[in-house]
């Protein structure tokens, strides 16, 4: 990982945490005047995503080591582990809602909103909007998975903040509105928590490479030989933004070695320069 990338996915996290600190202590506070439950839980939400911006550090720093004997590839991947530890978070988060939803349902427990509720709701909806924002910024400019799964984290916190302040309005004439909102919470948490396993999950097991990436090793082949290289066996390896790729390609069988070499060797670099990917290439004679 480069010093720039790193600076730029630690300051995120920083950023991430300082402002989460600052609205779980003015949710909680919101929650308690009001008595609401949702409002509280909804805190202790936003006290989560402090501790997966820790993760998200933790994963900048040890993914930023060198390749080493035993990680000949780097540590790229534990951007990826800890973007599934911020997503198996969310799960738990989730069914602490869920709980919490059925206690006072069960207990015919109704809240009473005040104007104190919607100022510290209002303010939340838009402070995590700004913290998605440029979690997902940061994400594009560095490919940091586990940067976007913070984002994500930010904007499910926004969302569940918008529907309370909807429930708010309508809390006079529903008393189990509460209840409701927090389990719709739960439930936005839960589809959150999926996505960002299920898409780092997919990155750590191994995906095939895209079809834009197949036809731009094509062109890359046709240009670097002036002819068809009949390129195929494409594999791609990701070790966080580190990537390694094999291919097989056909030279004429009455090519000297020298002559098929040097036209791997011209198509591994050129695949280097303009994709950014470690390519090793074998060949197959067309005849």
């Amino acid at each position: 990982m480069s010093n720039t990338r790193r600076k730029a996915i630690t300051r995120a996290g920083y950023i991430s945490i300082a402002g989460n600190l600052l609205l779980f202590v003015i949710k909680y506070w919101g929650g308690l005047v009001s008595g609401s439950v949702a409002i509280m839980a909804d805190a202790w939400h936003t006290l989560s995503d402090s501790l997966s911006s820790l993760i998200v550090l933790m994963g900048a720093r040890i993914s930023s080591k060198p390749a080493d004997k035993e990680h000949p590839f780097g540590h790229g991947r534990v951007e990826l582990i800890a973007a599934i530890l911020i997503g198996m978070m969310l799960v738990g988060v989730s069914w602490e809602f869920f709980t919490k939803a059925y206690e006072n349902i069960s207990s015919h427990t109704a809240v009473q909103y005040g104007w104190i509720s919607i100022m510290v709701v209002s303010l939340s909806i838009i402070s995590k909007e700004l913290m998605a924002q440029y979690a997902f910024y940061i994400s594009r400019k560095t490919e940091s998975e586990s940067v976007r799964a913070d984002g994500w984290h930010h904007r499910s916190d926004a969302l569940s903040s918008f529907i309370i302040l909807v429930g708010i309005f309508v809390g006079p004439y529903v008393w189990w509105i509460d209840s409701l909102l927090t389990a719709i919470v739960a439930l936005l948490i839960l589809h959150s928590a999926y996505g960002i396993i299920r898409d780092a999950s997919s990155r750590l097991i191994g995906n095939p490479p895209s079809p834009k990436t197949i036809e731009q090793v094509r062109k890359i082949g046709k240009k670097v030989c002036q002819k068809e290289l009949n390129i195929h066996h494409i594999h791609i390896h990701e070790y966080g933004t580190h990537r390694e790729m094999t291919l097989h390609i056909e030279l004429p069988g009455e090519w000297t070695l020298d002559h098929g070499h040097g036209i791997a060797d011209e198509l591994e670099a050129t695949i280097r320069k303009e994709l950014d990917i470690e390519a090793t290439v074998h060949i197959d004679p067309s005849n």
